[in-house]
């Protein structure tokens, strides 16, 4: 555990020493088996200030470290406050299948692109409801495919890349927001406008983005609307 340690905190740019007493330090990692030398190294060091993670026994630690997912610049962090390394581990792993290897390519082209994009779509409803369309599952740069460059400025070349408008009627069997399938909370965390029936709860409402406009279903009167609508209502 100690050598792990050792290569996060190196590929994160630290300055790596052995030396508990060496000037300027500001971080302690604690890798030892024996409980009574780690709680006596942790105590010590925290003497000095330090911030001390000791491996293995979170009671102790000032802060723990996540299990990072590097795909520079996009970079994943899966942390559970301690309570299970093995858990975030085993998330970790799987989610490294998920996530293709040119998706910091993907992430340094968009940057690159920017104010191409801007010039595309100058208005910034517009610019995020492109740029959501092409990233969604199936989209043309589905972020969970493997892309090139290419693609990116095949899309940018297209004359049709704005999303379209489009009204989604939900139903919903549950309260519970943990109960939405993928594709509604997606549609949720994609949606410009929501008309929602009195009953559907405010804590599936929050799963919206934030600057979606809200309102009552009441209100809905057939008059098309710019972007993507959603009619929301609970299952009788």
């Amino acid at each position: 555990m100690a050598d792990a340690k050792r290569r996060l905190y190196q590929r994160a740019g630290a300055t790596i020493t052995d030396d508990e007493n060496a000037d300027g330090l500001v971080l302690a990692v604690v890798a030892l088996e024996d409980d009574d030398e780690a709680i006596a190294a942790v105590a010590r060091l925290k003497a000095r200030g330090l911030l001390v993670n000791a491996v293995d026994r979170s009671a102790l630690c000032d802060y723990t470290t996540p299990a990072i997912i590097d795909r520079d610049p996009v970079l994943l962090a899966l942390g559970t406050g301690g309570a299970s390394a093995g858990l975030a581990k085993a998330l970790r792993q799987r989610l490294e299948q998920l996530l293709p290897a040119s998706l910091g390519t993907l992430a340094n082209g968009l940057l690159a692109q920017r104010e191409r994009i801007q010039q595309r779509w100058p208005e910034a409803s517009a610019r995020r409801k492109a740029i959501d369309a092409v990233l969604d599952p199936g989209g043309r740069l589905d972020a969970l495919v493997e892309h090139d460059l290419e693609e990116l400025e095949a899309w940018l070349d297209q004359p049709h890349g704005e999303a379209r408008s489009q009204v989604i009627d939900l139903e919903l069997a549950s309260i519970d927001p943990d109960d939405l399938t993928l594709r509604q909370a997606r549609w949720l965390g994609q949606a410009d406008q929501i008309f929602a029936s009195a009953d559907v709860p405010e804590a599936v409402l929050d799963r919206a983005r934030a600057d979606a406009g809200r309102f009552a279903l009441t209100l809905w009167d057939e008059t098309p609307i710019g972007g993507l609508t959603l009619r929301i209502r609970m299952k009788r």
